[in-house]
């Protein structure tokens, strides 16, 4: 199925097994993609030499922390890909955690991993902008 097709289906085909399927194969080529680049820059921090240039080293400190911190985005990416799974698992997928209304097709394709409608991902940044002014 293309994302055309998924989009063209009625609004009572919401969350059908073909969907899940969509939505799961999606998944897991984004989870499999993800895994071989941490794999990839992992290895490449392993190997990563430093250098004999002291004028050098500290861009490249800063370097080597920026591939560590996309490391670690990438791999809080990769637990939302798991928890995505796991919801398809419970048929859960699809649906707000927060107030169990549809997510939405559109918003799944641009976010598969989202669990939460706009209205309460909206609500949820408002409530944390106003934490953060307090």
């Amino acid at each position: 199925m293309t994302k055309e097709e998924l989009l063209a289906q009625p609004a009572d085909e919401y969350m059908s097994d073909s969907q899940l399927a969509f939505f799961k194969h999606m998944l897991l080529t984004e989870r499999e993609e993800l895994r071989e680049r941490i794999d990839r820059d992992f290895k490449d921090l392993r190997e990563y030499e430093l250098p004999s240039d002291p004028a050098d080293l500290g861009s490249a400190e800063e370097q080597r922390q920026s591939q560590l911190n996309m490391l670690e985005r990438e791999k809080r990416l990769l637990d939302k890909i798991d928890q995505a799974l796991d919801r398809i698992a419970s048929g859960e997928y699809g649906w707000c955690a927060e107030s169990g209304e549809q997510i939405g097709l559109r918003r799944l394709l641009l976010r598969p991993t989202a669990a939460l409608s706009i209205e309460a991902k909206e609500r949820q940044e408002q409530l944390e902008r106003h934490v953060r002014e307090v």
